[in-house]
């Protein structure tokens, strides 16, 4: 069936997050982080947004951490750029 205002042969692809397959009730968001050196690291780890579930997963140092324990960065003493 072709779809209304799309031009024909046009794929239609649908963004948005994995679900969660631990809870199945959130998704999984992206993250990303700058490296020791100040380096933008895109996608560095996904979080559920589920707050009963927050399963986790990240890369450090070549790892893979699964489920490391999420805390509040509300008190976090942010540094002066150099």
């Amino acid at each position: 069936m072709p779809l209304p205002n799309h031009p024909k042969g046009a794929i239609l692809v649908e963004f948005g997050f994995p679900e969660c397959r631990k809870c199945g009730n959130g998704h999984l968001v992206p993250l990303s982080d700058f490296g020791s050196q100040g380096a933008s690291i895109t996608y560095k780890a996904w979080i559920c947004t589920n707050p009963q579930c927050l399963f986790n997963i990240k890369i450090r140092n070549g790892d893979l951490i699964i489920n490391e324990p999420v805390s509040d960065g509300s008190m976090y003493t942010h540094r002066a750029q150099r």
